[in-house]
Order: C-alpha cells, then sequence, then structure tokens
C-alpha cells in the first residue's frame, strides 16, 4: 500500500478550504489500524455500551428497532469470522455475500473481511449475472436468503449454486419473522453443506478471532463488481488499507460531525460501497450509531413518505442519498417534525440537478454536501466542505491523503502534462485509498497513468476541470455510462444483447435526462439492409436477456442511419443531444413554457449545455425552474 503519512494528529472539526486538507496532511496521520476489524475494534472500544447498529424491518416498526450495542456488534462480527474460519476461510478465500439490508449483511461484511475476501453482490441480480460473478470469483462460500415467502433470490440462485464448481458451503440467513430456519434446500449439490446464520455463529467465540490473524494493510478485504449491470462487471480488488485510509479521510472532512453520539441513517443498498464506508466503517470506526432502515433500504414501502418522522424519533444528524432521493423528499411535507439535528445529507454517485439542490435546501434548511468517489478508490476521492462553501454543481475538494489533479493524456495513454487551472482534462487520484486493480488482468490496461513524480495514479476515467481555489467539477463520465437514480448502468449491457437480435445491424445504447432517475437508457438500432425490425419485439427480447430491470430501455428507436466521425465510428454525443433536447422540449411544453427554439451545445468547460430562446417577453422564472430539475447546465435567453 503507498502511504505518505507519518506522524501523528489531532482531530479536526472539519474542513473549509484547500489549505485545511493541506494542514491535516502536514500535521500526518495517526498510525492507521492495519484492519478493517482493528478499526471496529477501536470503534467499539471508545463506550462499548454506547449503541453501534440498530435496525426496523419495516417503516411501520421504526419506533421499536433491533439494537446493539458496540461490545454486541463486534461479537456478532467475530463470531461471524470465527464461522467463516472454522469452514476452512484463510485470507485468501471469497466469501460471498447476496442478501438485503439486514444487521447480519453487516455481521458478515466485516467478518468475511476478518477471515478472508468478502464479495457483496447485488441480490437483484438475475440468475446467469449472479452465476457468472460466483464462477469468476471463485467463491468457496455464499451466504444468502433462505427460501421466505415474498423473496425470490433463493429461486434465481438456485441455477448457478447448481452449477458453481468452487461452492463449498452455502450459509442462510433467516428474514425477520421468517420463523424456524428450513431444511437443507434439495437443488443444492450433494457436496455444498448448507448452514443456518443465527444456529452456527452461536456457537462461536465471540471475543478474539480464532484463526489468530495478524494482518497487514496490503491484505486483500473486499471485492466489488463494478462497472455493468449484467453479463460480468469488473471486480475491484481492494484492501484493508486502502478501505481504513478512506474512513480516516472521510471522517477527517466531517470532523465532529461523525462520533459518539451521533446517529446516521443507512438506506442505501448494502452491495454498494457507498453504505459500506460512509454508512458503516466511518461511523463504526468513530463510534457513531448507525440505524439500518428497512430491509429494502430507500426502497422500502412508507419510507420515503414517513422520512422526516424518522430522521426526528431517531434524532438522525447524517444521511446519505442519491439525487433521485432528494427529489422524492421535495415532494414529502416536513409537516410539524423537528429536523433540527439533522445536519448534512451526503449526495454522490450523480449529478445533483441545480434546482433539486436549492429548492431542497431552502425547503428543509439541511445542508447537502456534494461529492465524488468510485469503487476503485474505495469510496470517496472529494465532497464539498462541510465548514466551508459548497459550490452548487462542483464535486468539491480532494479528501485529506488523496491526491487528485486533471492531465492531458495522449491517445497511447500515455501522460503529456498537467491541466491547468479551468483546463478540461482526465481526472487522475493517487493514494492510499487506491486499489490493487481489477480481478481481470486484461482489464487493468490502461488504468495506471506514469505522471514523472513517483505516485502511482489512477486513470478515473473521467473527464473534469478544477479551479484556483481546488474544487472539482465534472464534465464527462467514465466510459459513457448511464446512470440511472445513481446507479451505473453499462450500455455495453444493452448493446451486446441488440446485436444478437435477428435482423439488427448496429445497436447504441445512450441515457436520456430525466427528471426522477437523472438518466433513463435508451436504445438505437439500426436494421440491416432488407431485415424488418419492430421496437415491441425488441424490447420483449431485452426483458428476457438483460439481467436487471434497471438496464432495460425505456425507448428502442429503429433508425435507417447512425450518426458517425469522420473515421466511422459512432457518435453517440449527437445520440445523447437528441434525447437530451427531446427529453427538456417535452418538460417545457408540458409545463406551459413558450419558446422559439432550445439548442444543445458543448461548452469545454461543462459539456452539454442547453440554449433556451424565449418566446417574445415571456418570463423566464418558469423555465428556470423546469430546466434546472434536469442536470444539464442551461441558459435560458
Amino acid at each position: 500500500m503507498q502511504t505518505t503519512w507519518t506522524g501523528t494528529t489531532t482531530e479536526a472539526p472539519g474542513i473549509a478550504s484547500l489549505g485545511d486538507v493541506e494542514a491535516i496532511e502536514g500535521r500526518g496521520a495517526p498510525a492507521l489500524p492495519p484492519s478493517t476489524y482493528e478499526a471496529l475494534r477501536r470503534g467499539a472500544a471508545i463506550d462499548p455500551d454506547a449503541p453501534a447498529l440498530s435496525f426496523f424491518p419495516t417503516v411501520d416498526r421504526h419506533r421499536d428497532p433491533e439494537s446493539w450495542s458496540y461490545s454486541a456488534l463486534l461479537a456478532r462480527i467475530t463470531q461471524t469470522a470465527n464461522l467463516f474460519h472454522r469452514l476452512g476461510a484463510t485470507k485468501d478465500t471469497v466469501i460471498a455475500l447476496a442478501l438485503p439490508n439486514l444487521p447480519e449483511t453487516h455481521f458478515a461484511i466485516w467478518g468475511a473481511e476478518a477471515a478472508g475476501i468478502v464479495l457483496p453482490l447485488n441480490p437483484l441480480l438475475e440468475a446467469a449475472a449472479l452465476g457468472a460473478l460466483l464462477e469468476t470469483s471463485g467463491a468457496e462460500i455464499l451466504v444468502t436468503l433462505a427460501p421466505h415467502p415474498g423473496t425470490d433470490l433463493w429461486n434465481r440462485l438456485q441455477p448457478a449454486l447448481a452449477r458453481h464448481t468452487w461452492l463449498k458451503h452455502v450459509v442462510l440467513v433467516t428474514m425477520p419473522g421468517g420463523g424456524a430456519p428450513p431444511p437443507r434446500p434439495d437443488s443444492l449439490p450433494g457436496h455444498v453443506a448448507v448452514h443456518h446464520f443465527g444456529a452456527a455463529i452461536g456457537g462461536e467465540e465471540p471475543s478474539a478471532l480464532a484463526s489468530g490473524r495478524v494482518f497487514s494493510p496490503s491484505d486483500a478485504s473486499s471485492w466489488f463488481a463494478t462497472g455493468g449491470t449484467t453479463g460480468l462487471p469488473k471486480l475491484a480488488m481492494r484492501t484493508h488499507g486502502n478501505e481504513v485510509a478512506n474512513a480516516w479521510s472521510v471522517s477527517q472532512v466531517i470532523g465532529d460531525g461523525i462520533g459518539p453520539g451521533k446517529v446516521l441513517l443507512c438506506g442505501l443498498p448494502m452491495f454498494h460501497v457507498n453504505a459500506v464506508l460512509v454508512t458503516g466503517l466511518v461511523p463504526f470506526s468513530r463510534g457513531a450509531h448507525v440505524v439500518l432502515a428497512t430491509s429494502e433500504g430507500y426502497r422500502g414501502p412508507g419510507l420515503v413518505s414517513r422520512f422526516w418522522e424518522v430522521v426526528e424519533h431517531h434524532r438522525v444528524n447524517l444521511f446519505s442519498g442519491v439525487p433521485t432521493l432528494y427529489a422524492m423528499l421535495l415532494q414529502t411535507p416536513i409537516g410539524s417534525h423537528d429536523l433540527s439535528t439533522l445536519s448534512y445529507g451526503l449526495c454522490g454517485a450523480a449529478p445533483m440537478p441545480t434546482e433539486v439542490f436549492r429548492a431542497f435546501e431552502g425547503r428543509t434548511g439541511i445542508e447537502i454536501l456534494e461529492g465524488y468517489g468510485l469503487t476503485e478508490a474505495a469510496c470517496v476521492s472529494s465532497i464539498n466542505p462541510p465548514r466551508g462553501e459548497r459550490r452548487v454543481g462542483s464535486i468539491g475538494l480532494r479528501v485529506p491523503g488523496q491526491q487528485m489533479k486533471t492531465v492531458l493524456i495522449d491517445q497511447r495513454g500515455t501522460f503529456v502534462r498537467d491541466r491547468a487551472v479551468g483546463e478540461v482534462g482526465t481526472i487522475v487520484v493517487s493514494g492510499p485509498n487506491v486499489f490493487d486493480g481489477y480481478h481481470d488482468p486484461v482489464q487493468n490496461e490502461g488504468l495506471w497513468v506514469d505522471c514523472g513524480d513517483g505516485r502511482r495514479w489512477l486513470n478515473t476515467g473521467d473527464l473534469g476541470r478544477s479551479d484556483a481555489e481546488g474544487y472539482f467539477w465534472l464534465t464527462g463520465r467514465k466510459k459513457e455510462l448511464i446512470i440511472r437514480g445513481g446507479h451505473n448502468i453499462d450500455p455495453v449491457a444493452i448493446e451486446e444483447p441488440l446485436h444478437r437480435y435477428p435482423g439488427v445491424e448496429i445497436a447504441v445504447a445512450v441515457g436520456r435526462p430525466d427528471v426522477r432517475a437523472g438518466e433513463l437508457p435508451v436504445a438505437y438500432v439500426k436494421p440491416r439492409p432488407g431485415a424488418v425490425v419492430r421496437e415491441a419485439d425488441i424490447l420483449d427480447f431485452l426483458a428476457r436477456e438483460i439481467g436487471e430491470r434497471a438496464a432495460l430501455p425505456r425507448r428502442v428507436h429503429v433508425v435507417n442511419e447512425m450518426p458517425l466521425t469522420a473515421v466511422g465510428k459512432i457518435f453517440k454525443p449527437e445520440l445523447r443531444r437528441r434525447e437530451a433536447k427531446d427529453a427538456l422540449e417535452t418538460a417545457l411544453r408540458e409545463a406551459g413554457v413558450s419558446f422559439r427554439r432550445l439548442d444543445i451545445t458543448h461548452d469545454r468547460s461543462r459539456g452539454m449545455v442547453a440554449v433556451l430562446e424565449l418566446e417574445g417577453a415571456a418570463s423566464s422564472l418558469p423555465a428556470h425552474e423546469i430546466l434546472g430539475r434536469f442536470t444539464l447546465p442551461f441558459i435560458v435567453r
């Protein structure tokens, strides 16, 4: 693990400027724990009797949650690690999890990192995608839901498990209120042993790791699937040092906003790094209290409509969400609920529409801290400072301990020079939070940039610029990902099955701006000469071929020609421009805004920009309100 930290430091109250970031680095970091398990142990030692984790499975039960003190949480994590050790796990054993948001998910994540390598899987993936990830990872242990009425995860997993040659153990978790553990499922191969989580960990030692393991920060801690929603996403290999370093960085940014007595609400899915780090390792390592809100997170029935009630009752200080959550909360009346404890809402995963940002803060008085991060850099790379200026549309300042800059890279992937202030370039990051690489070595091609300074720089693939005060701004996105509700959709996941459809010659997927979801996937197909293809038939085909509902295109446009570059490549920016123009024009017309024309132009500093010319002396206020709901920068004339 690369590190530049030495010495000791005192806890900061939180950052206000780049100068604060540099001052923290100048003082040096404390001796960081060598593992996430040790970070959790140190957090628990602050006050073993303090509340660490509370959970309510449904919003109707939020006033009577199940709770664990820090000593109880650490005991469950230790018992889970010891179970995995007894099942044969070593530090190189991959332990896969396919679980909703449950207390057992936390026990299993941190227990798996203490015993081996955790691989959290999206439980909403279809069988083919789950099976491919299990097979590629070589996971020997799988923790998942037991068969239960109202859940279909086990049914989707069965075909994959029957073919998975590496699998040795399945550990079944019972849903709250699920009753007695079910018998061994008949569909499992004979060589796979079945264990029931609650009973299995009950007999394990709760006070120390039975393995006697001595950790190194360079030990692998987790593999996270990233970069796609179907087929086979990349597996990002992260270390204990990566996760501990990033947790320390985030805690320095927030300062005394996270610590004993503070309450964080978790509603994001726990197969995602944001939930695991920002509302997991960070508060647990600082002695704060995490409230796990429903097994389905923010998607749990009634949670959003009763969100302010939950915040008031649990005295929540901080929560993390995606832009679509904030847009939904804008439609949720606050009423007489007391929100005085709520200091911040964190936002990442997708750009925040400026109108949503301003309206939310104006209506609630709650500050939004918009940031940027990636799985490959543990989670958080930059964030707007909680004690300084929060610049709308910016992804903020880099976190302490991690370097971040924009550079010019030539067509061969070679570093040319650093970009100047205001110049758009490729964003690269370097620091102890940056991962080791992808599991498949082929996917590491072009990943690292040699800037000639002896550092190991990660090419994020994102385009951006920085200003004179150190704030960063995104102007383009990695690999043209479509971001729907904060969820990354790889266009290839849509394009590959489209190219298998009879009669399709060329297929392209792009994102269409959407007020609620941020973006929705749409597809364009060009038929082969003489072939007849129909949108309805293609959509039916994709429903069978694509493994996740979020990736299903909203529309499929059948066109005679595709926009091409001078060398014959498909010019996706033109298709994105068409969708943006149509989406914004439709929204304006539906709102009754009169205008002469709307153009989508390209600005070197801001990317796509909407330029609206109003009709005569029409008021610009309605236009600002409508366009401000989208993430696209705009100009009204």
